[in-house]
């Protein structure tokens, strides 16, 4: 495969950030436009699903699918089906229709392992969905911390709560967090085969993702794959869609955001073990309280988060106003 498995605002990020020449088509070869057989076996095996899609007005949401093991599986290697999952409450309901691009991530916390298929919508019946995969690769462990979930019962009647900014217990969770998802697009038909929508994970030590005074969002990015799917994506379209989650009481915080890549300077230099730090501007904030039907056990952290810091360091670094008042 050549370097058309990415778009021009991959490898312009690519470029940004070093990465050889070459790394382009050989990294493409990973790049799938089909699952292989232990993919479609993991992805039968979830209890949940992250999924990033656009709605309507072209906002990027970043969400989780959840139902018994089984709900989603793949009849052939081109093709994902999902019945169901998507809880009620949920942003994207009603955004799901044919013709619509989506990101879908498999992650299993417990085992730190995860693979991706990015595809289009082919068919919607009610919430079951028929997928047409357009990429499929795997992921490595990194910054993922392991979890256990255990099944409970969500909360009835639903409760969702929108506002145009974060409340004070959003902040507290959003600072507190040790994990968030990710999901951006570049729908440009000039991105040929590398069009579409990609949902990821991020990882951290608690209090990694800084909430400033002004309610902007701050998030270290560290060393990845270097296929900057997500860099590559807000290079070409800055709206993104965030996904916090609260392991202890079930509840999901999807934040719509408009996002800047800080690539360089002292803020990126304050934070151990950052290569850049991404800056969300949020536009608006759904909460779903206790509407995932699982628990979590306390975490257990990635090893490579001992070479990461956390903005309570950079603020020793910068003077606590810096990063307070920042931006």
């Amino acid at each position: 495969m050549d370097t058309s498995r990415f778009h021009a605002g991959e490898l312009r990020a690519q470029a940004r950030a070093g990465v050889r020449e070459d790394f382009a088509s050989r990294a493409g070869a990973v790049i799938r436009d089909h699952m292989p057989d232990q993919h479609r076996q993991f992805f039968s095996e979830l209890p949940f699903f992250f999924l990033g899609a656009l709605d309507a007005t072209g906002q990027p949401w970043a969400t989780v699918l959840a139902g018994e093991p089984g709900f989603i599986t793949a009849p052939d290697a081109r093709t994902l089906r999902i019945a169901g999952g998507l809880l009620p409450g949920d942003p994207l309901q009603g955004q799901l229709l044919p013709g619509r691009h989506v990101g879908g991530l498999g992650l299993v916390p417990a085992t730190r392992r995860r693979n991706r298929v990015n595809g289009v919508i082919e068919a919607a019946d009610g919430e079951a969905l028929r997928i047409a995969v357009l990429q499929s690769f795997g992921n490595c462990p990194q910054y993922i911390q392991q979890r256990r979930p255990h099944p409970e019962a969500p909360r009835t009647p639903p409760l969702v709560l929108r506002a145009p900014g974060l409340s004070a217990q959003d902040r507290d969770l959003v600072e507190h967090a040790d994990t968030f998802f990710i999901a951006s697009a570049n729908l440009d038909a000039r991105a040929g085969a590398a069009r579409g929508v990609d949902v990821s994970h991020r990882g951290g030590r608690p209090g990694f993702v800084h909430v400033a005074a002004d309610g902007t969002l701050l998030a270290p990015d560290f060393m990845g794959n270097f296929f900057f799917n997500t860099l590559g994506n807000l290079e070409e379209y800055a709206r993104a869609g965030l996904l916090f989650v609260d392991f202890d009481k079930g509840d999901l915080l999807h934040l719509a955001v408009e996002a800047e890549i800080i690539w360089d300077g002292p803020l990126v230099a304050a934070f151990e073990g950052a290569e850049r730090v991404l800056r969300f501007r949020v536009r608006e904030v759904v909460r779903n309280v206790g509407a995932l039907p699982f628990r979590w056990s306390v975490s257990q952290p990635a090893a490579q988060l001992t070479r990461t810091g956390d903005w309570a360091e950079a603020a020793r670094v910068l003077g606590a106003e810096a990063v307070i008042a920042y931006p």
